[in-house]
């Protein structure tokens, strides 16, 4: 098997960090020297990214971040790419690594679940007593996750906790195993479901990404493609057994491929395959579809009889 030219970095440090806005206009530069693409976020309480480039550029990146005390302790989570998985270098200066926005915010330093290894967190997939909760939203859920995982309600991480809130029945007093991409969400999530009152929690460490390179665990029992936010939309992680759980946004057949409501207003995340796409306008609904910015019919130049056309073959 051909090693890939290009890797892809996902990491996340909670540590303080002085003058954040300066160090990202610092970082940007370092980055875009390097010949990096991806994103990271800078706030004052740690560091967050995703990057992309050859074996060469993400080594000089890692060694160059090992070698500032601030971050020599920091775990990368590396996937090998055929090619760049961003198309840009953002670096930006955030409040919050995660927007959760608390009124009394969570230190993961001080208060956080108990870590999970890989090997750890699949025995609790199989414990009875044990109820395993997403921490991601809704679309990244609904393309991949965790057999027998509950499914928040939710389009921001930020609404997350007030879904707990409003659903607590589903958790009662059992232990709670909370999971999502690549950990940094739960640090600061399972520290707040302990300080509202979850004596029992726990979170998968290193997150999805880690549990699906572990060597003994091979990602068994997750089901569907890991969402990511790069250009590869989705990823694999079972490395055992590969099971479609995604379904078509219209059809209801098995389907891994998203795209955007062509409604700019609207915007959401469409599960469909290419014939679907096309057929209705890469739009969730008749409003969106006869929205006067709809994208696709820009992008796609169709006249008023052929969007009319449409329309009525979709109503048939």
């Amino acid at each position: 098997m051909n090693e890939k030219n290009y890797r892809v970095l996902l990491y996340y440090m909670y540590v303080p960090i002085e003058n954040p806005e300066e160090y990202a206009q610092e970082h940007l530069a370092f980055c875009q020297e390097l010949g990096l693409k991806g994103r990271i976020l800078i706030a004052d309480e740690g560091i967050n990214g995703t990057v992309s480039g050859t074996v060469e550029q993400t080594d000089q990146y890692m060694a160059a971040m090992k070698a500032d005390p601030r971050f020599a302790e920091m775990i990368f989570k590396i996937d090998e790419a055929e090619e760049h998985a961003f198309k840009k270098m953002k670096v930006r200066h955030r409040k919050e690594l995660v927007t959760l926005r608390l009124e009394d915010d969570v230190n993961p330093n001080e208060l956080t679940g108990q870590y999970l290894s890989p090997k750890e967190f699949y025995e609790r997939l199989n414990d009875e007593d044990t109820v395993v909760l997403d921490a991601r939203n809704d679309y990244e859920y609904d393309l991949g996750h965790f057999r027998g995982a509950i499914r928040p309600d939710i389009i921001n991480f930020r609404d997350l906790p007030q879904w707990v809130r409003e659903n607590k029945e589903l958790l009662g007093d059992k232990k709670i195993v909370t999971y999502c991409t690549g950990g940094i969400r739960c640090e600061k999530f399972s520290g707040w479901l302990l300080k509202e009152g979850f004596k029992d929690v726990a979170q998968l460490h290193g997150g999805i990404v880690t549990y699906g390179q572990d060597p003994e665990v091979q990602g068994e029992l997750w089901d569907g493609q890991l969402y990511v936010f790069d250009e590869r939309i989705g990823v694999p992680v079972n490395q055992k057994e590969h099971v479609v759980v995604g379904r078509d946004y219209f059809s209801g057949e098995p389907c891994e491929r998203y795209v955007n409501c062509a409604n700019p207003a609207c915007n959401k995340k469409i599960l469909c395959s290419e014939e679907n796409e096309h057929k209705y306008m890469r739009s969730c609904s008749d409003e969106c579809r006869t929205n006067p910015s709809n994208r696709y019919i820009i992008q796609h130049e169709l006249s008023e009889e052929e969007v009319q056309n449409r329309l009525e073959k979709i109503e048939a």
